[in-house]
C-alpha cells in the first residue's frame, strides 16, 4: 500500500507501538526540544538529550518545556555531543541519532569516522520527503545536505539510495526527474544535462530495476502536467516525478529553502546509506518539521 502522506508515516509508526530511543545533539534549541517531546507523547520515539545543560534549562524553561523525567548527557562541545550521540547508537543505547544545533557536516564527519563512527559500505545521501501542492502522494527529493558537488557514479548511487525510500513508502515503480535547468542536453555549458541524460538511458538499461529515470527535466516539467503538455513533453515521468534528484548540493539546499519559507512545507528529512538512521532537518526547520522528520527515520529503520 502505497503511502501519500506524511501523517500516514507518523501513523505507521505509532502502530508499532514501539519507541526506539533517539539521541539528540546538540540539543539546546527550542524546536529541537518540541520535536522530540512530541514524538515522545504521540508514541514515535523516546529522546536522549546531549549537550550543555545550563543552555538547554535555559531554553527549555523560557518555553516551558519539560524535560526532567529523560536522559541526559552533559556534553559543552558541539563535536563531543554529536560523537557521545554515536558512542550511544554504538553501544546499544540509541536507535537513532538526530542532530540538534549544529551543522550538517559535523554530525556527518562523526558518522563517518573509521575509528569511533559508523561507516558506511556505500555512500550516505540526504533525502526530504514533503507532500505534493494536491495533498494526494509523497514527493522524495535528493540530495539537499551531503554531496556537494556529485559525479556521474555518485547521482546513480544517490538515486538508489532515494529509490530505497520511495519503494519503503509503498510506491512500486518510481518515476525519478533528473532535474536542469533544460530539457536539452547542453553540454559543456551544463554539464548536469548530460549527466541526466546518461542516467536516464542507464535508466532504460535496467541499471536502476523497476523505476524510471528520465532527464535533464526542468522542476516545472518534473511536477506540472500542464507544463509537460505545454511542451510537448511526453515522457512518463514529465510532470508526475515521485523523486527530484537535484545536480548539486546548491540547487537542492535552495529548493528545500524555498519550499520549506516561500511554499510552507513541513520536510521531512534523513540520511541514508549507513547502519544508523540518521535524523537531519535543517536547523531553521520547524518543530513539525523536525518531528516528522524523527516519524520518517523511524519508518525506515522499521521502528
Amino acid at each position: 500500500m502505497t503511502i501519500t502522506t506524511l501523517d500516514e508515516i507518523i501513523e505507521k509508526v505509532r502502530q508499532h507501538g514501539v519507541k526506539p530511543k533517539v539521541a539528540i545533539a546538540p540539543c539546546a534549541e527550542e524546536f529541537v526540544i518540541r520535536s522530540a517531546l512530541a514524538a515522545y507523547e504521540e508514541g514515535i520515539a523516546e529522546p536522549i538529550f546531549i549537550g550543555d545543560r545550563e543552555k538547554t534549562d535555559i531554553v527549555a524553561k523560557k518555553h516551558s518545556l519539560n524535560i526532567d523525567s529523560f536522559d541526559f548527557y552533559e556534553e559543552n562541545d558541539d563535536t563531543a555531543a554529536v560523537a557521545k550521540a554515536v558512542q550511544l547508537f554504538k553501544d546499544g543505547k540509541a536507535a537513532l541519532i538526530m542532530k540538534g544545533l549544529v551543522s550538517t557536516s559535523v554530525i556527518l564527519k562523526a558518522i563517518l569516522n573509521k575509528e569511533t563512527g559508523v561507516p558506511p559500505k556505500g555512500i550516505i545521501s540526504h533525502v526530504t520527503v514533503f507532500e505534493a501542492r494536491e495533498g494526494d502522494r509523497l514527493i522524495l527529493m535528493t540530495d539537499a545536505g551531503v554531496n556537494i558537488k556529485p559525479n556521474l557514479q555518485r547521482k546513480a548511487d544517490i538515486v538508489r539510495n532515494a529509490l530505497q525510500v520511495a519503494r519503503k513508502l509503498g510506491i512500486e515503480k518510481p518515476k525519478v526527474a533528473m532535474l536542469a535547468a533544460t530539457e536539452k542536453v547542453n553540454y559543456p555549458a551544463m554539464p548536469a544535462t548530460l549527466d541526466a541524460d546518461i542516467l536516464s538511458k542507464m535508466s532504460a538499461d535496467g541499471a536502476f530495476g523497476d523505476a524510471l529515470v528520465a532527464g535533464p527535466l526542468a522542476l516545472d516539467l518534473a511536477i506540472s502536467p500542464a507544463a509537460a503538455a505545454c511542451k510537448g513533453i511526453t515522457n512518463p515521468v514529465a510532470g508526475y516525478a515521485d523523486i527530484l534528484c537535484t545536480p548539486d548540493i546548491e540547487s537542492g539546499n535552495i529548493l528545500y529553502k524555498a519550499l520549506t519559507t516561500i511554499a510552507g512545507k513541513a520536510m521531512a528529512s534523513v540520511v541514508i546509506g549507513s547502519d544508523v538512521p540518521i535524523v537531519v532537518p535543517s536547523r531553521g526547520d520547524s518543530d513539525r518539521s523536525k518531528f516528522i522528520s524523527i516519524a520518517l527515520a523511524c519508518y525506515l529503520a522499521d521502528y
